[in-house]
């Protein structure tokens, strides 16, 4: 028998995973009491992780992967089966075998590593055809460390788990109907123009007129003689002399660069949107090749309107080790203003640049949720146990004097209660870094890349821990040099890692200026 893939009671949202993931699932469980819940992570160890935070914020929530005993697993899905606990927290081996009607959200803690993954896990929602709420946190970078990890496969099974994370990213960024998206992926033809139950639909982005865009992605595709994917049209689209580019002497095309200038994102909607509107097909066979059809033929022959909405932008997401801001975009402006005063007071004082005492997204985060202690300042992003005590005691005067010369209610779902870290990596690198153990090796062990061992470096150093690599950084920089990345950040205004390379990078690698400005902050801020 064959039916709709349409579910029309579930509804779909894409939301940017941010520095406050945790906190936002904690106030939307919140926010729907009693309602059964399923949350899913890729790895056991978020699993754990998240079921204690859960439980210690006062939310009945159970674990479940595979990786723990057969009776413990059974015995957390009866509980929650027979409700005595709301929220499951997963990775994908759970939901397969459930009767549970009634599951009223389903949130996905990192997006799945291909479509047909999202649809079966969503659908687990809303089986007795009421509320259905799905929601899926998205980073970029998360789907780049799935590709990661697909290295040492063939290479066959490498293209085909490429093009899966291909179409779940084109899912996740485009600002079309989130339905209409999904079930053409399974073949299946949405006419409704608007479902009024996605985000997108929900919230539309302005159409862009782009009849001279589809003009040129067309006439590309034909110049390529239809043998590339999406990607590499892109590139010759925007002129991008990639080596694979320059292989094919596709940079000696026409067309090469003929969008020169214009907005990725306009451009990978319109490649998207032509292939949903029946210009362009994906031939699936060949791992996703881009062909046109008779239709696009026609539109070349006699264009017409064709209007678009740029894919939404989820490259930017904060990360705890860059911490970036772009002006105030914190709740209270007035006191944003005042703890920016008093940064710059205490580090005239100390003689440090005032980013070593705290950066301005924790002074954004501090005038949005008014932390009153010091023990409610460590929960701010960039803060930790370390700093709020060395710098906090100030702060927390100033944020209560304000909340009452001011009466200003706090916001309830500020006070998350975090889980004491007791066997995390985070120790693990502190214990081995105090054993002088190389850098190399301490990643080898943990199964990092070295990016990934100094991205938890610098988030360690960020919340205020002092930590000492200077025994591996004299193996690799000389003296002279460590000196003079050492007054750059001494001298400069911003840890900003791109100005860094701006007047370093000629001479330092990325890896020598990062390791030299985790020495700064712990030696001058810790």
């Amino acid at each position: 028998f064959k039916s709709s893939f349409n579910r029309e009671n579930l509804y779909y949202e894409v939301r940017p995973k941010t520095l406050n993931i945790d906190k936002e699932i904690i106030k939307y469980i919140k926010s729907n009491p009693g309602k059964s819940g399923i949350i899913y992570c890729l790895s056991r160890k978020k699993v754990e992780e998240l079921a204690e935070m859960l439980v210690v914020n006062d939310i009945k929530a159970l674990p479940y992967h595979a990786g723990m005993d057969g009776a413990t697993r059974s015995a957390n899905q009866d509980a929650f089966l027979m409700e005595k606990v709301d929220v499951i927290v997963a990775t994908i081996a759970f939901g397969m075998g459930i009767d549970k009607p009634d599951v009223r959200f389903v949130i996905h803690y990192d997006m799945p590593k291909s479509l047909e993954g999202y649809y079966q896990e969503t659908g687990r929602a809303g089986r007795d055809g009421g509320e259905g709420q799905c929601i899926t946190f998205y980073s970029a970078k998360d789907l780049q460390k799935m590709e990661k990890f697909m290295q040492g496969k063939p290479l066959a099974e490498q293209e085909i788990g490429r093009q899966l994370l291909m179409e779940t990213q084109s899912y996740a960024e485009a600002s079309s109907c989130r339905r209409r998206s999904l079930l053409f992926y399974f073949g299946e033809e949405y006419t409704l123009g608007n479902c009024q139950n996605c985000d997108n639909c929900n919230n539309p982005k302005k159409k862009v007129e782009a009849k001279d865009d589809l003009c040129a992605v067309l006439e590309t595709v034909i110049a390529l003689k239809e043998k590339f994917k999406a990607d590499h049209v892109t590139d010759v689209l925007l002129g991008r002399a990639t080596s694979d580019v320059r292989s094919y002497e596709h940079d000696q095309l026409e067309v090469f660069g003929c969008e020169q200038g214009a907005d990725e994102r306009v451009i990978s909607a319109v490649i998207r949107q032509a292939i949903l509107a029946g210009y362009l097909e994906k031939d699936i066979e060949n791992y996703g090749l881009l062909k046109i059809t008779s239709k696009g033929k026609k539109f070349l022959s006699k264009p017409e309107s064709f209007k678009v909405m740029a894919d939404s932008d989820f490259s930017e997401e904060p990360e705890p080790e860059m911490m970036k801001s772009t002006g105030s975009c914190a709740a209270d402006d007035e006191l944003f203003s005042i703890l920016k005063d008093l940064r710059k007071k205490i580090a005239k004082k100390l003689g440090l640049p005032p980013y070593v005492i705290f950066q301005d997204p924790s002074l954004e985060a501090m005038a949005t949720t008014y932390p009153i202690s010091l023990e409610e300042l460590q929960n701010i992003p960039g803060v930790g146990a370390g700093k709020a005590k060395r710098y906090g005691e100030d702060f927390v005067k100033v944020i209560k004097r304000h909340v009452e010369d001011n009466e200003i209610e706090r916001p309830e779902d500020f006070r998350v209660r975090s889980v004491p870290s007791r066997n995390s990596t985070k120790y693990f690198i502190i214990q081995a870094v105090d054993r002088k153990i190389p850098l190399p090796e301490i990643a080898k062990a943990k199964g990092l890349e070295f990016s990934e061992l100094i991205d938890d470096i610098e988030a360690i150093v960020y919340s205020g821990t002092k930590i000492n690599i200077n025994y591996y950084i004299d193996e690799i920089i000389d003296e002279d040099s460590q000196e003079e990345i050492f007054d750059f950040f001494r001298e400069c205004q911003t840890d900003d890692l791109n100005e860094a390379y701006r007047e370093l990078g000629e001479d330092f690698t990325e890896d020598e200026i990062r390791l030299m400005r985790i020495k700064f902050l712990s030696e001058m801020g810790n």
